[in-house]
């Protein structure tokens, strides 16, 4: 009789327990409709040439971020120095993205932060800590994820490019919706079952595989890859994967083909086929592994940037951590800022100023390959990074 009561007590506590994961989950599903009827009436894109005064914000992130990102923008300032003495240009500095100040108003993004950001029309962003089990902080959403949903930058763009190995490639990673999106909203259900949640909708996954075949369009790239597991996540992977295919047949003159997101690991290594690949369409999880596998290609992630899109505003930014151990480590002034000047030369061509970018980039490409007369190590047996922007600046100067 003890047994059977014992049972009864389990099932309705697990009743109870279902119940209440069913209430999460509808809040999530109306959270996310409520999100689809914003995408409907969304926004035309921002025309940087019809501004008086663009506004470049610096938001430094932890750990290395205040560093390398600083550094960027002291390139940047340089770069574009006549039009910020004409006042057509400003630089806006944003502190206060710290996981110390973050961790103190248990947010992802403290209010006032973000309302500065929102008063930028483009962002050059550092690196920023997410908690994690064991950690000494609160359970808080990652900074990154947080910007991306409440600015609305739907896509992660990260190029890739090692000329003498045949590699030219772009990624297109749906920034907004996969699995990251809710990804502390997840469900423990009961004590032996967890669950989360992954989103695909119809206006989001159109509006990133738009943007993918118009880059290919615009710069003559005649192929692009759809990457998902469609195959077994069938109904989030297999909707993304036939709404790309559907935006594919309005651009004829650039095929379309489709892979799983474990063979194109793969295929990325493989060098024979690895030069097949051109522009890649992916969602959120899919595009985080495969773009810093891309990455060690042309010398890690310390080399790479990206570029994070939506119509109101972007944000450029490294694709690697805020490695807080330097800090700790009194290290910090030997961080390579790299990824975040390859992120700024992004920044320069998205709002228009293709001379810059290109001159920027140029240069970059003498220093960390061609020349490479200076060495960043991460420690006092390299340069330090302001050493290394005074390098950079030195060749702009010269080209």
């Amino acid at each position: 009789m003890a047994n059977i009561v014992s049972k009864i007590k389990e099932i309705n506590a697990n009743e109870a327990q279902i119940n209440e994961a069913l209430t999460k989950f509808e809040a999530v599903v109306r959270e996310q409709l409520a999100r689809v009827e914003l995408m409907k009436a969304g926004d035309d894109y921002i025309d940087f040439n019809a501004l008086d005064k663009l506004i470049i914000g610096v938001c430094g992130g932890d750990g290395i971020g205040p560093v390398i990102t600083n550094e960027a923008a002291r390139v940047l300032e340089y770069l574009l120095k006549a039009e910020v003495e004409a006042g057509k240009v400003e630089f806006k500095y944003i502190d206060g993205l710290t996981i110390e100040k973050r961790a103190e108003v248990n947010k992802a993004i403290p209010e006032d932060v973000l309302a500065e950001l929102k008063a930028c029309h483009v962002i050059l962003k550092g690196p920023t800590t997410t908690p994690r089990a064991g950690d000494p902080w609160p359970n808080i959403e990652s900074a990154n994820v947080a910007m991306r949903k409440e600015l609305d930058l739907f896509a992660n763009v990260r190029p890739v490019k090692v000329p003498s190995q045949g590699i030219d490639w772009t990624f297109f990673r749906e920034n907004t919706e996969g699995a990251y999106t809710l990804g502390s909203k997840g469900v423990h259900v009961t004590d032996d079952l967890a669950v989360d949640f992954t989103v695909t909708t119809s206006q989001g996954t159109e509006r990133i595989a738009r943007l993918a075949y118009e880059y290919a369009k615009n710069n003559n790239k005649d192929k692009v890859s759809i990457i998902t597991k469609a195959n077994v996540v069938k109904t989030t992977d297999g909707k993304f994967l036939k709404l790309c295919q559907e935006i594919g047949k309005e651009y004829p003159d650039i095929s379309t083909d489709d892979w799983y997101i474990d063979i194109t690991t793969a295929k990325l290594i493989d060098e024979k086929r690895r030069r097949d690949f051109k522009v890649f369409i992916l969602p959120n999880l899919y595009g985080d592994i495969l773009t810093d596998e891309a990455a060690e290609f042309q010398g890690g992630v310390g080399t790479a940037g990206s570029a994070n899109l939506g119509k109101r505003y972007s944000m450029f930014e490294a694709i690697h951590g805020s490695a807080p151990r330097m800090i700790t480590e009194g290290r910090g002034k030997y961080a390579d800022p790299c990824s975040m000047l390859r992120a700024s030369v992004m920044l320069l061509s998205h709002i228009g100023r293709q001379a810059e970018a290109d001159k920027l980039e140029r240069a970059l490409d003498i220093c960390m390959y061609d020349e490479k007369k200076l060495s960043i190590t991460g420690r006092d047996t390299g340069c330090t990074c302001e050493d290394f922007g005074n390098y950079v600046m030195g060749t702009i100067e010269s080209l």
